[in-house]
C-alpha cells in the first residue's frame, strides 16, 4: 500500500520572507479583510492588509493566466527559477502579452481609482492573486518613480512558518487561484487554452475536478448528478482538446511547445478552438464503435484520418473552405463517402510532417523558428492539403445531391446487415439504449412500409380509374 503522507508545503523563502515583514507598512485602508482561505470565510476571519514595497513582490510562474507560456519556455529554453530576477522579467513580459486590452483597462482603474483589491501573497512575497495587478503598478512605477502611491501594493500576507495554521501548501494555493479566479461570475476570465492547463496543472497536484468545480459560485450547490454532468463539460471543454492537442504536438515532434498552438486571447492564428471541435469528433465518432461502424470507419484507420486532421489544422487557412474549425466539425460529412475516404487519407499520406533537417535552417546556420518553419512547411503542403479535402467535401455534396430514397434504404439496410453488427460486442452500460435504437428503427420501418402501401393503393387506384 502506498504510504500515507501529507499534503507537500510550498518551500518558505526565509531572507525573502524577513525583508517582507521589516519593510511592510500597516497603512494600508481599508485595515482588513476577509479573503478565501481555509475556512476564513466560513469563520468571518479577518487578516490584516499591508503595504509591501513593489520590489519585494514576486511573480508566480505557477499562473493560470500564463500556464501555456511557462510551459513553451521551459521546454524550449530551461526551467524558470522564481528567485532569479531574469526568470522574473519573462514571467511579467508573458502578462504583459497576454491580453492587453484588459491590462490596459487595468492600468487606467488603478491610475484613476487606485489599487482596489489587496492581493494575496505567500510570507516571502509570491502573488498568489494580483499578478496582472503587480505588472501594472510595475510599470507605473517605472513611469513615475517619484511618485509613493506606486512604489507600494496592498496585500494579505499569509502565515509563514511560526503563524497560526502555518503556512499553505501547494494545494491550498491553487485553490486559493482558483477561488479568485471565479469569484467575479462563475466564469474564468482565462483564455481558454491556458485554463486547459491550469486545471491540469491542479489535478496533477491532487486537486480534483470535483473540488475545483466547488469552488465555482455556480456549482455552489449542485448536486452530484450536477457535479458529475459539469465534470463532463470540463472534460468535453478543457481536458479532452488539451489531450488532442499532445498528440498533434508529438506528431510535428513538438512535445511541450504549447505557444506553436496559440499565445493569446484572440490570437487570430490561435489554434485552441479547431482542437475543441476535432476532439468532439475523436470522441464522439473516432471513440465510438457505433458511429465508426455508421461512417465505415476501420479502427486501424482513425491514426490516419487524426494525422490527416492534424495537417489541416496545422495548414489553418484553406482557401475557400470554411474555418480549420469548421473543417473540423465536418470531418465525418468528408468521410461519408469511399472517394471522400480516400482524399483525407491522401492529406495524411502524402503529407510529411518534418522539413528535411537542412530546411530548418538559414543561410548562416541559425535555426529556424516555429513560425518559420511552419510557413515553409506550409508553402511546401498547402497545394496537396488543399486539393484532397476540397476533393472530399465535393463528393459529400455529390452524395447529397444523387442520393435518392431507394438508395438510403438500401444503404440503411447495408449497415443493418453488417457483418460488425453483432450484438454480443455492444458493452452491457450500452444495451439499453441499443434497445431503444432498434425499437426506433423498428417503428420507423413500419412507418415507411405504411407509406409505400398506401402510395401503391393510390396507384392502383389510379390506372383503374385511367383504364375505365
Amino acid at each position: 500500500m502506498p504510504p500515507i503522507t501529507t499534503p507537500a508545503l510550498r518551500e518558505i523563502i526565509d531572507d525573502f520572507a524577513r525583508e517582507i515583514k521589516r519593510k511592510k507598512l500597516k497603512t494600508a485602508t481599508p485595515k482588513f479583510t476577509v479573503i478565501n482561505f481555509r475556512t476564513d470565510i466560513q469563520d468571518r476571519k479577518e487578516r490584516e492588509i499591508v503595504k509591501v514595497p513593489i520590489h519585494l513582490l514576486r511573480y508566480r510562474k505557477d499562473n493560470g493566466r500564463i500556464s501555456s507560456d511557462v510551459f513553451d519556455y521551459e521546454k524550449k529554453i530551461g526551467l524558470l527559477d522564481e528567485k532569479d530576477e531574469v526568470s522574473q522579467k519573462e514571467i511579467r513580459k508573458f502578462l504583459e502579452q497576454k491580453d492587453p486590452e484588459k491590462t490596459h483597462t487595468l492600468r487606467m482603474s488603478i491610475i484613476h481609482g487606485g489599487q482596489l483589491e489587496p492581493a494575496i501573497i505567500t510570507c516571502d512575497g509570491f502573488l498568489i492573486n494580483g499578478n496582472r495587478r503587480k505588472m501594472v503598478i510595475d510599470k507605473l512605477h517605472e513611469d513615475h518613480p517619484h511618485d509613493e502611491k506606486y512604489a507600494y501594493m496592498k496585500a494579505v500576507i499569509l502565515p509563514g512558518k511560526d503563524d497560526e495554521g502555518g503556512p499553505p501548501t501547494l494545494i491550498e494555493i491553487e485553490k486559493i487561484e482558483n477561488r479568485y479566479q471565479l469569484q467575479s461570475s462563475g466564469k474564468s476570465e482565462y483564455f481558454g487554452f491556458d485554463r486547459a492547463l491550469s486545471i491540469k496543472r491542479k489535478l496533477d497536484l491532487g486537486f480534483s475536478l470535483e473540488e475545483q468545480l466547488k469552488d465555482d459560485p455556480v456549482h455552489a450547490e449542485a448536486t452530484k448528478a450536477q457535479l458529475r454532468a459539469a465534470i463532463k463539460k470540463l472534460e468535453k471543454d478543457y481536458l479532452n482538446p488539451l489531450l488532442s492537442i499532445d498528440r498533434y504536438l508529438k506528431q510535428f515532434r513538438r512535445e511541450g511547445q504549447y505557444k506553436t498552438i496559440s499565445s493569446k486571447m484572440g490570437d487570430p492564428e490561435g489554434r485552441w478552438q479547431a482542437f475543441i471541435d476535432y476532439s468532439h469528433i475523436y470522441t464522439n465518432y473516432f471513440d465510438n464503435p457505433n458511429k465508426r461502424i455508421a461512417l465505415n470507419i476501420d479502427e486501424e484507420e482513425i491514426g490516419t484520418f487524426e494525422e490527416a486532421a492534424f495537417n489541416i489544422i496545422r495548414l489553418r487557412l484553406v482557401p475557400d473552405m470554411p474555418k480549420v474549425h469548421t473543417v473540423m466539425r465536418n470531418l465525418p460529412k468528408y468521410l461519408d463517402t469511399k472517394e471522400g475516404k480516400k482524399a483525407i487519407k491522401k492529406i495524411a499520406d502524402d503529407v510529411n510532417p518534418l522539413l528535411p533537417k537542412e530546411e530548418c535552417y538559414d543561410e548562416k546556420g541559425n535555426a529556424l523558428s516555429y513560425d518559420e518553419i511552419d510557413e515553409k512547411w506550409v508553402a511546401k503542403n498547402k497545394q496537396s492539403i488543399t486539393y484532397n479535402l476540397k476533393k472530399s467535401a465535393q463528393e459529400y455534396d455529390n452524395k447529397q445531391e444523387k442520393e435518392t430514397p431507394l438508395q438510403l434504404l438500401e444503404v440503411a439496410y447495408q449497415k443493418l446487415t453488417h457483418d460488425n453488427m453483432d450484438m454480443k460486442a455492444i458493452l452491457i452500460n450500452d444495451q439499453d439504449r441499443a434497445r431503444k435504437l432498434a425499437v426506433k428503427i423498428k417503428n420507423r420501418a413500419e412507418d415507411i412500409e405504411k407509406e409505400l402501401y398506401q402510395f401503391q393503393k393510390e396507384q392502383k387506384k389510379l390506372r383503374k380509374k385511367h383504364v375505365s
